[in-house]
């Protein structure tokens, strides 16, 4: 491994520390608030599946804005890692999540838990692979719309989400 493969992988490896700490503290962060709908842009405002996304996509990018600064130079796919990791991250909960509530009919604490570090090892892994590719400008382009188009999209439907049953908190029987 080269010295920049290194360092670029030693990023990656703190990332995944990172996502899963500060997204374990993002899950709080509305209810310490007292509800403030600023910080629920940010935060889960309830159960659901869907504003569970915001932890894994906001600690993701919290931990790229600062990554960005130290790796600029290193990467040419920068935002399309980043964006690709996180559709990963977030496909990994939803895929793990749908599976197993199809049998057991409710949540499971630990499935969920454990989906989510899962999500943010595979995210890094996913960023890390693309980082070592040549991008093209037009991608990396695409992959900062992916990012910005997803956040609006998550603070979005905080406020006005869909009658879907993803953007339901889920109910034990």
């Amino acid at each position: 491994m080269y010295i920049k493969d290194k360092k670029i992988f030693k990023w990656e490896v703190a990332g995944v520390f990172w996502i899963i700490i500060v997204g374990s503290l993002l899950h709080f962060v509305y209810e310490w608030s007292n509800n403030s709908p600023i910080v629920g842009i940010f935060s889960p405002i309830n159960e659901s599946v869907w504003e569970h996304l915001k932890l894994g996509y906001w600690s993701t990018i919290l931990f790229m804005l600062i990554e960005y600064w130290f790796l600029r130079r290193y990467v040419s796919g920068f935002f399309l890692g980043k964006a690709l990791g996180i559709i990963t991250l977030e496909l990994t909960i939803l895929i793990i999540f749908y599976s197993y509530t199809a049998i057991t009919k409710e949540p499971i604490l630990w499935i969920d838990i454990g989906s989510y570090i899962v999500g943010a090892i595979l995210c890094q892994l996913v960023s890390y692979r693309i980082f070592k590719k040549p991008i093209s400008e037009k991608s990396e382009k695409l992959g900062l719309a992916i990012l910005i188009i997803f956040g609006i999209i998550l603070g979005l439907f905080t406020f006005y989400p869909p009658d879907l049953p993803i953007f339901k908190a889920p109910t034990k029987s």
